[in-house]
C-alpha cells in the first residue's frame, strides 16, 4: 500500500479570525501551529500570511518572512505557499510573497469561479475586526479571478523561473480540462499533483460520487502521470479524506478548511486535526509519507533551494 501524503492548511483567507479563537494569525502563532502540525505527521504545510495588525489576508513578502525562516528551522516539512491569497487581491499582490520566498511548492487555482462565503454569516454575530462581516456579506458578489492569462503567469514566474512545483487546486470538473490544456501546451511537465477542493459554494459539493467522477476524469486526462489529494471544506473534512485515501489518493486537513475537530467542538490547533486523521488512516492500514518521501514523490527541488 502506497504511503499517503498528508497536507495541513494552517491558516487562510477563507475563514475570518474571530470565527475561532484558535485560528493562527500572528507570525508566532503561524510558526507554532506549523511546526506542531509537522511534528504530528503533516508532510506539507500549506501557508497563507496575515497582517498581524488587523488580521487581513496578506501576501506581502515581509509578512511571509516573519514566519517562514522559523518554520524551516523548526521542522523539515515541505512549505507550500498560496498564490491564491485572497479573492479581493490582484494577481500581482497575490504572488508577491511567493515570488520573494521561492518555495518548493505553491498552490495554483485552475479557474475563475464564484467564491460564496456569505452563508457563514449565520454562524457568528460578534466580530474581532470591522472588515470581517462586510467581507463575508459582499461575497455574494465575489468572483475569484483565475483566467488562463493569470494561470500562465504563475506557471512561468513560480515554476519556470523559480523552480516551484504546484498543487493544482481544482474546484470543479472544468478545472481539470484547463490543467490538461496547459499540460498540452508544454507549460506543465513532470508528475502533476492535483488537490480536489470540495465543499466551497461555487465549486463541487463534498460528496463521494463527485470525487469518483473527478478521479475518473483525471485518469482519462493524465493517466499514470498524476497524484491527487482531496480536501473538503467544512464538516465533511475527515470523511472525504478517508474516501480519498481509499481511492489511492492523498489528504489535506487544517483550520483553513474546517475549524472543528468534531461536531460542535472547535479544534484548538491544526495539529489536533492531523493527529485525528493520522489515527483514522493508520487504523485502516495506511501509513504517512515523510517530508523527504513526499519530496521524492512530487519531484521537488529541495529545501536548500528556497529563498528563506
Amino acid at each position: 500500500m502506497a504511503k499517503i501524503i498528508l497536507s495541513c492548511a494552517i491558516t487562510g483567507s477563507i475563514h475570518t479570525p474571530s470565527m475561532s479563537p484558535h485560528l493562527p494569525v500572528t507570525p508566532d502563532q503561524i510558526a507554532q501551529h506549523s511546526i506542531a502540525a509537522a511534528d504530528a505527521g503533516a508532510a506539507i504545510l500549506h501557508l497563507h500570511a496575515r497582517d498581524p495588525a488587523n488580521g487581513r489576508p496578506s501576501a506581502r513578502p515581509e509578512d511571509f518572512m516573519a514566519f517562514l525562516p522559523r518554520i524551516k528551522a523548526g521542522c523539515d516539512a515541505i512549505v507550500n505557499l498560496t498564490t491564491g491569497g485572497s479573492a479581493v487581491m490582484t494577481l500581482q499582490d497575490r504572488i508577491a510573497g511567493p515570488m520573494a520566498a521561492a518555495p518548493e511548492m505553491c498552490s495554483l487555482n485552475m479557474g475563475t469561479m464564484n467564491f460564496a462565503l456569505y452563508p457563514m454569516l449565520g454562524k457568528r454575530t460578534d466580530w474581532l475586526h470591522d472588515w470581517e462581516e462586510p467581507f463575508l456579506r459582499d461575497s455574494d458578489d465575489l468572483v475569484f479571478k483565475n483566467t488562463p492569462r493569470d494561470i500562465e503567469a504563475v506557471l512561468r514566474l513560480m515554476g519556470a523561473e523559480r523552480g516551484a512545483r504546484f498543487e493544482f487546486e481544482c474546484y470543479d470538473l472544468g478545472h481539470l480540462y484547463m490543467l490538461a490544456h496547459f499540460r498540452d501546451r508544454g507549460l506543465i511537465t513532470g508528475r502533476i499533483f492535483i488537490q480536489f477542493v470540495m465543499g466551497v459554494l461555487g465549486g463541487v459539493a463534498a460528496r463521494p460520487e463527485h470525487l469518483t467522477h473527478l478521479k475518473e476524469t483525471a485518469d482519462r486526462l493524465f493517466g499514470q502521470d498524476y497524484l491527487f489529494s482531496t480536501l473538503a471544506a467544512g464538516r465533511q473534512q475527515m470523511s472525504m479524506a478517508l474516501v480519498s485515501a481509499s481511492m489511492g489518493g492523498h489528504v489535506r486537513v487544517g483550520l483553513e478548511d474546517n475549524l472543528y475537530l468534531s461536531r460542535g467542538v472547535l479544534a484548538r490547533s491544526n495539529a489536533e486535526q492531523v493527529v485525528k486523521l493520522r489515527a483514522l488512516l493508520e487504523a485502516l492500514g495506511h501509513s504517512l509519507a515523510t517530508p523527504d518521501e513526499a519530496r521524492a514523490m512530487l519531484g521537488l527541488k529541495g529545501p536548500d533551494k528556497v529563498g528563506f
